[in-house]
């Protein structure tokens, strides 16, 4: 039989846990019971000195609702499978990264984290701008093909 106010009797639904579980159960149980109430009952607010009763809507609203005002939802979500492979892609490319010598990790760094032009770059180093460009091209292919080892 279900417990007080629609709590389920765990002790019958798991008679080999132990109290401890059984209590977990039921304090997690009546906190989802909980956060179900407050999000979809509405709440008041009493103003004494206006004489005003101020209705709280609830925080959970339906689909209907929400078209039939015309409520826009974003579309360019990335779909989970295209995370996934996001995800998967950064860390073939992180691995593929420190296979690289350091000179050539700093490069890297400089031209596509800190943003810094080519010219930027052979000032600082002391080379020409030609010669950053041909560098970056060769690791670039490095770590294509790094990459392609790990996949």
């Amino acid at each position: 039989m279900a417990e007080k106010y629609g709590i389920p009797d765990y002790k019958k639904m798991y008679p080999d846990a132990s109290e401890e579980v059984i209590a977990e159960l039921r304090r997690t149980e009546r906190k989802i019971r909980y956060q179900e109430h407050d999000l979809k009952v509405n709440g008041y607010e009493i103003k004494q000195e206006e004489r005003k009763v101020i209705k709280i809507p609830g925080r959970e609203d339906s689909l209907e609702r929400l078209v039939g005002m015309n409520k826009q939802f974003v579309n360019g979500q990335p779909s989970v499978e295209e995370e996934v492979f996001h995800k998967i892609m950064c860390e073939q490319l992180h691995r593929a990264f420190r296979m690289l010598e350091k000179e050539e990790q700093d490069l890297i760094y400089r031209l596509y984290f800190k943003k810094q032009s080519e010219r930027e770059a052979a000032y600082q180093l002391g080379i020409s701008q030609n010669a950053i460009n041909k560098r970056r091209h060769k690791i670039l292919g490095k770590l294509r093909k790094n990459i392609n080892y790990f996949l």
